[in-house]
């Protein structure tokens, strides 16, 4: 009687099925469809915290940040990031959060938007991702210059890392769309 055949675990299973996509390999298919779905996330992130900053005042949000930095600041006063959400908290004005709110929902939707897209195979959404994203990494890399931070630069050479994964993926599904369209032409 012969062994059975070892049991792999689903991530193994799903990080090594078989793809019909030409000139990708099935890892690179999974990490892009991490990579998309990460930014999927983060755009509904953005969105959720954009409403939230359009709803909640200035003074509550100070409050939230006081309440939730009270222990921390108390076990260590000199503790950087709850030193620095204070003093950002503080000085928040009311433009100010309508101007971030506004502005994350816009950037959370629209990304929240072409990940479905994209997702969906909508070939010009593949592009359109890339011009979005394009567009953040010039506006990022600006930031970055004027006032470099880790969190921005992770996060743009993120954005760098899923535009040329969208990239490598729209080539391979034109490729794909360009093959059957000659095989049944």
């Amino acid at each position: 009687m012969a062994a059975p055949a070892p049991r792999r675990g689903l991530l193994h299973r799903w990080l090594h099925r078989p793809d019909d996509t030409p000139g990708t390999s099935p890892r690179e298919d999974r990490l892009f469809e991490i990579v998309i779905a990460l930014k999927g996330l983060d755009g509904l992130l953005e969105l959720l915290v954009g409403i939230a900053l359009l709803v909640v005042t200035p003074a509550s949000i100070n409050h939230l940040v006081r309440s939730l930095t009270a222990h921390e600041l108390a076990q260590d006063p000199t503790d950087f990031l709850a030193r620095h959400l204070v003093n950002v908290a503080a000085h928040l004005s009311r433009s100010s959060t309508i101007y971030g709110g506004i502005y994350l929902v816009i950037h959370g939707a629209a990304k929240g938007a072409l990940v479905v897209l994209v997702l969906f195979d909508k070939l010009w959404a593949y592009i359109a991702m890339i011009i979005l994203l394009g567009i953040f990494i010039v506006y990022q890399l600006v930031q970055i210059i004027d006032k470099p931070g880790v969190g921005l630069i992770l996060l743009t050479a993120f954005d760098g890392l899923v535009t040329v994964l969208t990239w490598r993926e729209f080539k391979a599904k034109r490729r794909a769309a360009e093959l059957r369209a000659t095989a049944s032409g």
